[in-house]
């Protein structure tokens, strides 16, 4: 039975607060009712002020007045579409309002149905591709983009369904390892969808209220883990992914310094500092960017051998920076970098910041998962001391994209930094505690309800299964560390690897007896390339490299996906080798 046949006939073919007429239509009748109502709904509008100043409970008349406006504007439509469930007898290819009407559910069932069997399970499964690759003018030839006056039959949009999964690249197969983000958790998945179709816009409680509370509770907890002063006091939010929660930090940590700045910007104003390290995500320069500080204003501290700042030549440029009349603003140290995965020594930057009263803000992005284990939170020794952290749950806890979160240890800093109090939509006299509506410390508006997916996740898992996924990809990493090590043509960037990414090079067996000089050098730089464009078009495996500095180009294994096993790391090794054998 479809759910649509299970609900009272209401639901569909009347209001619950006025019934419509019997065949769902508004005849003659009914519409001079209406005029009639709305001739004397008017005249007493206009005539009779005494309401103004005094709370009204909504009256039959009131109620009679709204119902009559909305047949009014229903009869300007086709009269198949006057009750909640929009039935047509038209294909409903046509037009059909916005509105899941009973001939729908077939319709959703069937696609959704489709994106189980094909996205989720067949799309994941060990035995299939990761991608099937096509050049951008084929695939314009293999795939319908077109857009047309005239709607696509529901068989037709199926196809364009099961077409879009076909040539995506499955980003929660195991075989993934290209990026930040893997996998499809089952939790984060459900509540994902449930967001989509309940289509919530997290800015005032009354539109969001059991979201509102959810992000309440979840950053409470998250700050609670950072160890913020007692039990995880101050602020946070969710954002469209760590790049804005970066920002975010940099216009704090201006206003902390220049409250003027929020009214006056930084004109006539001393220019502020931001410092980061040279292997930080390009997020810190480019909001900087954004806000007005420019490039020049961002000095990027070198890193050691390991990929760590270099704190020696933080205090070199601070000092550099008093020494020319500039204001030290902040640092944006990082725990776990993109590429080498390296934590900042958070303890030394956080006692340099305090003697030069400089805002600490921490890009956990990625390495903050580490947080929820008692084995690895020790390589964020010393968050506690920030004054802001950015940590994306879609990334090492493996939530849905996008989960992405700003927390600082200042209760008032996001309201007083940002709001603007529109009264259109954040009115002070509302019959709740608007101090719920909690949109205006947002740069955003519009804003989408990623708490719920990964609090739906944490519910179903508990704190101790998110540490124990965790604690499987450090393992993971850990193996396929040791596996780099004692395997032929294989070398590892970094010795000993801090995070579940794990830089190495495959030297393949043509250039093994080679002097490693410039030319050895130029050689290596075109393997990773020439691999990965192999492993593309063969779709067996998606796995990410790059240049550093005077490095020629590694490969970077990036593990944050729980399903993977030690035979997993094997079939990657060997693979590559495959590839690389006629190099």
């Amino acid at each position: 039975m479809l759910a649509s046949e299970t609900f009272p006939a209401h639901h569909f073919k009347e209001s619950i607060f006025k019934p419509y007429s019997a065949n769902g239509s508004a005849s003659v009748d009914d519409l001079a009712s209406v005029n009639k109502t709305l001739t004397s709904a008017a005249t007493t509008s206009s005539s009779d002020d005494t309401h103004a100043a005094i709370d009204i409970a909504p009256t039959a008349s009131s109620v009679e007045f709204e119902t009559a406006r909305k047949m009014l504007t229903n009869n300007s439509c086709s009269n198949n579409n006057n009750n909640n469930n929009n039935e047509t007898t038209d294909d409903i290819s046509g037009f059909v309002a916005s509105h899941p009407a009973a001939p729908f559910e077939g319709f959703i069932r069937a696609c959704v149905d489709e994106i189980i069997k094909l996205a989720v399970f067949q799309g994941t499964n060990r035995s299939s591709k990761v991608v099937e690759w096509h050049e951008p003018a084929e695939l314009r030839q293999l795939f319908d983009f077109q857009l047309r006056d005239k709607g696509e039959s529901q068989d037709k949009l199926r196809e364009l369904l099961r077409e879009t999964i076909r040539f995506s690249v499955k980003t929660g197969h195991p075989y993934f390892i290209n990026q930040l983000y893997s996998g499809v958790d089952p939790y984060a998945l459900v509540g994902q969808w449930l967001t989509d179709a309940l289509n919530p816009s997290v800015y005032t409680y009354e539109v969001a209220p059991l979201f509102t509370l959810m992000e309440e509770q979840v950053l409470a907890e998250m700050r609670r883990i950072v160890g913020f002063p007692n039990g995880g006091e101050g602020d946070g939010i969710f954002c469209p992914g760590g790049s804005i929660a970066n920002g975010y930090a940099i216009s704090c940590a201006r206003y902390k310094h220049a409250p003027e700045s929020k009214k006056n910007g930084l004109f006539n104003a001393k220019p502020l500092i931001i410092f980061t390290s040279e292997d930080a995500h390009y997020s810190v320069e480019k909001l900087a960017m954004f806000m007005g500080f420019g490039s020049d204003h961002v000095i990027k501290i070198a890193t050691n051998e390991v990929g760590k700042m270099r704190l020696s030549n933080l205090e070199e440029q601070i000092q550099r920076c008093l020494d020319n009349g500039w204001q030290p603003l902040m640092v944006s140290a990082t725990a776990g970098t993109t590429v080498l995965g390296a934590f900042d020594d958070l303890i030394g930057i956080g006692e340099l910041c305090r003697k030069h009263n400089m805002w600490m803000h921490v890009d956990a992005a990625w390495g903050g998962g580490a947080l929820m284990s008692k084995k690895y939170r020790h390589l964020l020794n010393g968050i506690e001391m920030a004054d802001s952290v950015t940590w994306n749950p879609h990334k090492l806890l493996a939530a849905s994209q996008q989960c992405s979160t700003f927390l600082t240890r200042h209760q008032l800093v996001l309201g007083q930094c940002h709001s603007t109090n529109a009264a259109y939509l954040f009115q002070k006299d509302k019959f709740y505690d608007t101090s719920f509506d909690t949109g205006d410390k947002h740069i955003q508006c519009g804003r989408r309800a990623d708490v719920f997916k990964f609090w739906f996740m944490w519910k179903a898992k508990g704190s101790l299964g998110l540490e124990a996924h965790v604690e499987k990809v450090f393992r993971m990493a850990e193996f396929f560390t040791a596996k780099v090590r004692e395997r032929a043509g294989f070398e590892l960037v970094l010795e000993s690897p801090e995070c579940t990414n794990i830089s190495f090079w495959y030297v393949p067996s043509s250039l093994r007896q080679m002097e490693r000089n410039q030319e050895f050098y130029d050689k290596l730089h075109k393997v990773a390339p020439k691999v990965k464009e192999m492993m593309i078009k063969k779709g067996s495996m998606m796995i990410t490299y790059q240049p550093l500095r005077q490095l020629p180009n590694f490969f970077r294994l990036v593990l944050q996906n729980s399903c993977l096993e030690e035979s997993d790391m094997i079939y990657f090794l060997d693979e590559i080798e495959s590839l690389a054998k006629s190099l």
